[in-house]
């Protein structure tokens, strides 16, 4: 299957049932619920036992499709801008050869190697996404978990159970601080979030006792930080080290610390001028602890049927939709309306990076039919005469109706036709999202046309297959002659 046909494909499998008119809003005011004692602890005591804890099944495969969705976002992502320039810096610094940098032969500290696999996996769009925090667990949480694996010779279960706790610590942080308000006043949720879940995979591959990992968690937050200004940025570097590469490399550097005998404060979430009371206005910090064991947000997260900007995914799959359906083309198309929630046309909007620009990806796809890794990531298309006169025909509103808990990433696509029949249809959860979830050979053929280009065929259906059994591997360093140079 061609990279065209699994992208552009996924348009086939919609969930396009419209929210009911009731829907809840965004989380409304409520009394802020009573502190219960050892916040810190308890969170410390799950994080030190859960990686002898067997998953659910369904955890387990949910892990397996994350991980590898992010190592295929890895390995891409190394030959793009963002990956180039953080090769060339890791190269530079050296350090003590613990762990490896994906598609190099480069072998540096931990902490290097998860900077660098890190801003790989966020070098463009291709990474996961959990649809009401916002945070992008795999790209940080990953590659924090392969880096410290390689350095402490963990063994795949041990790395699979590390990112199945990276992600929850990762989206819990975000819950407790309630995402909106942290975006509300101008930080990146994205950089709190990353650094907390990598610290906690770290953590977890370096086996930590209860009080380490109280030690990690509180190195972890004096570390989380970031601003919205990323959005501004042209070429996707700062992005990638807000969203994945400055997290993954706290949260290993965080653990790596705490093992060469660091010590620190022992109540960090809860104890006087904590983290959550300084970073929300209204927080909900049981939200750190509800559910641990039971629920896995590992299992919530989307995995991009495009490699584009996540507010993009609902209205290119609307798209295609009436494209198939209508016969859609630049010559019979006079207007595209797109309404985006709120939050997400801000993101999207007239950005100078295409993949996160709606109206010159939505112009690509009426223009050449299809979305793929290529014309998605030119710089060149976004002056193509014939792609910018498509961008006139394409209106975006920002409609606060859609600004919905049940579906955070929707999109409406209305398209006029020269001969002035409208069509319209409303995407609620795009492919690859939990309520629309890919299946394994889903996952499987996104990941093959992302790495074959680079590992060769042979060597991406070797990777694909050692993810799919990762209990069997002993030492994560057998991954090694898979992911590098």
């Amino acid at each position: 299957m061609s990279r065209r046909n699994v992208l552009t494909g996924a348009g086939g499998a919609l969930a396009v049932a419209a929210l009911s008119g009731g829907a809840t809003r965004a989380r409304a005011q409520r009394p802020r619920p009573e502190r219960r004692a050892d916040l810190t602890g308890r969170l410390a005591r799950y994080m030190a036992e859960a990686r002898d804890f067997s998953l659910p099944e369904s955890v387990g495969l949910a892990a397996k499709h994350r991980i590898l969705d992010t190592f295929a976002a890895i390995i891409s992502g190394a030959k793009l801008g963002p990956g180039e320039v953080t090769i060339a810096y890791v190269r530079d610094q050296g350090g003590t050869p613990e762990a490896s940098v994906a598609t190099t032969n480069i072998m540096t500290s931990a902490v290097n190697a998860a900077l660098a696999n890190a801003m790989f996996g966020h070098a463009d769009e291709t990474d996961d996404f959990h649809p009401f925090t916002k945070a992008h667990p795999g790209c940080s949480v990953v590659p924090a978990a392969l880096a410290m694996g390689e350095r402490e010779t963990g063994s795949g279960t041990e790395f699979l159970r590390a990112v199945v706790l990276g992600y929850d610590l990762c989206c819990r942080f975000l819950v407790a601080l309630n995402p909106a308000l942290v975006r509300a006043r101008g930080r990146s949720a994205e950089g709190y979030s990353s650094t907390f879940g990598a610290t906690a995979a770290a953590a977890s591959m370096a086996r930590f006792d209860e009080m380490q990992m109280r030690y990690a968690i509180s190195y972890g937050v004096q570390q989380v930080s970031g601003v919205w200004s990323w959005v501004r940025d042209p070429e996707h570097i700062e992005k990638a080290f807000d969203f994945s590469g400055m997290g993954a490399r706290n949260g290993v550097a965080a653990a790596t610390m705490v093992q060469a005998g660091f010590t620190g404060v022992t109540d960090a979430l809860e104890g006087e001028r904590n983290v959550i009371d300084a970073l929300s206005t209204d927080p909900d910090p049981e939200a750190m602890v509800a559910g641990l064991g039971s629920r896995f947000y590992v299992e919530e997260t989307a995995i991009k049927p495009f490699p584009v900007g996540y507010p993009i995914q609902s209205p290119l799959s609307a798209f295609f939709t009436l494209r198939e359906q209508h016969g859609l083309t630049a010559g019979n198309v006079e207007r595209i309306l797109l309404r985006l929630p709120e939050d997400g046309a801000r993101i999207v909007d007239n950005r100078s990076m295409p993949d996160v620009n709606v109206q010159h990806i939505m112009a690509v796809a009426l223009v050449d039919g299809f979305i793929d890794f290529e014309n998605s990531h030119s710089f060149e298309r976004m002056t193509d005469p014939e792609v910018v006169a498509a961008r006139e025909k394409i209106e975006l509103i920002a409609d606060p109706e859609l600004a919905v808990v049940e579906a955070p990433r929707s999109g409406f696509v209305e398209v006029t036709m020269t001969d002035g029949r409208q069509v319209d249809l409303f995407v609620s959860h795009a492919p690859g999202t939990p309520e629309n979830p890919f299946t394994t050979d889903q996952v499987n053929g996104k990941a093959r046309e992302l790495m074959a280009p680079i590992l060769g065929e042979v060597r991406t259906d070797t990777l694909i297959e050692r993810v799919h059994s990762i209990e069997d591997i002993e030492d994560i360093r057998a991954l090694r002659p898979l992911l590098t140079a």
